[in-house]
Formats: C-alpha cells, structure tokens, sequence
C-alpha cells in the first residue's frame, strides 16, 4: 500500500470493525479480531457486546487482553459464566457475528485449519495444524462470519485440502440448510489487499472492496480460481487519523498490530506454521 501511516495489519482491524453492528452479539478471539471489537465499540457500535470462549458475556474493554483467561478479560463484564454456556448459546444460534482466522479458505468460503496435504494425504500431511478448535461450531452455528486471513496464492484455493469450518459447503442452494446448519455462513472475507463478499445467488466469493494503492490484477494473480469482480467495484477510504487512534490506543504496547505478533495472531496460527504453510508450496 502505497500509504505508510498505517500498516496492514491496521487497516485490517479497521476494515473488521466496520463488519459488526450496534446491539450485535459477537464472538470474538484474541488478537485483531478483538482490536477490531474494541473499535467499532468506539466508533459506531457502542452496544456491541463482545463474548469470550472462556465465559466472558460484554465486557468494556478498552485495550486488548493476551489470553481470554485474563483477569482483565472480565473487565465490566455483564456476566462471567463457563466456556460451556457460550458454546451452548452459540449452539442454539444466539449470536449474531463471529471472526474467524484459517489456514485456507475456497470460493465457497469453506475454511480449513486442519491439514496442508501437498502431495500426500490426510494421515501424513505436509503441515498438521492445530484443528477446529471452536471454529466448526462459529461457522456452523452463528449468523454471520467475517474471515480474516492474509491474501495468498497457498491460502485463496479454489478447494481447501481439508473442511474444517463449513461456509457454502459445495455452493449449491440451500447447502447450508441440507446440512442442518442455524448460521447464514460468511459474510465476508477480510485481507490485507482487499475485501471480498459472497454472491447471494451462486455463494462464490468475489471481489468487493480494494484497498488503497491495491492493483485489481495483483488481486486476481493471488487467488486459485476464476475470481469474479464486483460491478460496483469500491475502494477502501483511507483510515482516519482517529480510527488510528483508537486501533494504537486499544494495544498500547504494539504487540498484537506490530511486526511478528501481529502475523502471528492473524490467523490464530503460530508462526511455524506460517512458514511452513509457504514452504510446503516449493
């Protein structure tokens, strides 16, 4: 991007925050996908009401936590209850957004964070990841989900070597139904580059937003299908100077939006993950 007041990483959580609405339930993890509640929460979503995995019903944060067992994860929170009462009110279809990281995502928005296969095959892949996690259940179960990932060839696959988390399962009408799914499935995908969305007609994903100083072939050499662009094509207002504000002031110690933290937690992989994920692709 060819302004540098702001990183990827940045505009990433900016680009997130505008994906949640006021009154909205949303799950949320550790890491951007948090810098991004926190903002919209400052910005044009005062009632979001972010809940933890680890039991935490909205609690007023004002900077991010490092582990949704934190102390400070409770911090004005409605009510403190169990990692088994929140995945049970996600599995009765109570909440209204949840933010998800993958190793892969398809045109159909299914994720995978279970294997990287290369070559080879489910029982000895190249790369073993760390599996669903609650990601299943988020993709299945809850209204709406907003992907984040960064935007490469080895990550944007027109089919994900493994399906971890359900988007539009094989893009028929209605798949989602079939399978017995409460959510809508993904309402966007968030990147570093761009930002896509998902045809209501056909569930493929296609091109809706790109990002300033981004090139729309640049877009498509990176993905693994015939990629599709919007009609009404936009591109992303720069971010604000308070939108940056607030995005700094909610991880005063850059260690979440800076360097190799921020790569780190993306996708809610480690970094030898990262790595391998590029190697495995040589």
């Amino acid at each position: 991007m060819g302004n540098q007041k702001y990183t990827a990483s940045e505009l990433m959580a900016i680009m997130t925050a505008k994906e949640f609405r006021d009154w909205e339930v949303a799950f949320v993890g550790i890491g951007i996908p948090l810098v991004a509640g926190i903002t919209a929460k400052r910005f044009h979503a005062p009632n979001l009401n972010i809940v933890y995995e680890s039991g935490c019903i909205g609690p007023q944060k004002y900077r991010v936590d490092f582990n949704v067992g934190d102390s400070s994860a409770a911090d004005g929170a409605l009510c403190l209850t169990s990692e088994w009462r929140v995945f049970s009110d996600m599995q009765c279809g109570y909440y209204n957004v949840g933010v998800l990281g993958a190793a892969q995502v398809d045109k159909y928005g299914n994720l995978n964070t279970t294997a990287i296969f290369g070559d080879q095959d489910y029982h000895s892949p190249k790369v073993r990841l760390p599996g669903s996690g609650g990601g299943n259940d988020i993709g299945s179960n809850i209204g709406r989900v907003v992907v984040m990932l960064r935007l490469e060839p080895l990550r944007f696959v027109e089919k994900v070597d493994y399906l971890t988390t359900p988007g539009f399962l094989d893009g028929s009408p209605n798949a989602r139904k079939k399978a017995g799914l409460l959510g809508s499935g993904p309402a966007a995908v968030v990147t570093d580059k761009a930002l896509f969305r998902f045809d209501t007609s056909t569930n493929e994903m296609y091109l809706d937003t790109i990002y300033p100083g981004v090139d729309v072939q640049d877009i498509k050499s990176l993905v693994g299908w015939e990629l599709k662009i919007a009609p009404d094509l936009k591109v992303a207002p720069e971010p604000t100077d308070e939108e940056l504000a607030a995005v700094r002031a909610s991880d005063p110690a850059n260690l979440i939006m800076g360097g190799v933290a921020a790569r780190k937690r993306l996708s809610g992989l480690d970094e030898y993950i990262e790595i391998t994920i590029k190697n495995s692709g040589k």
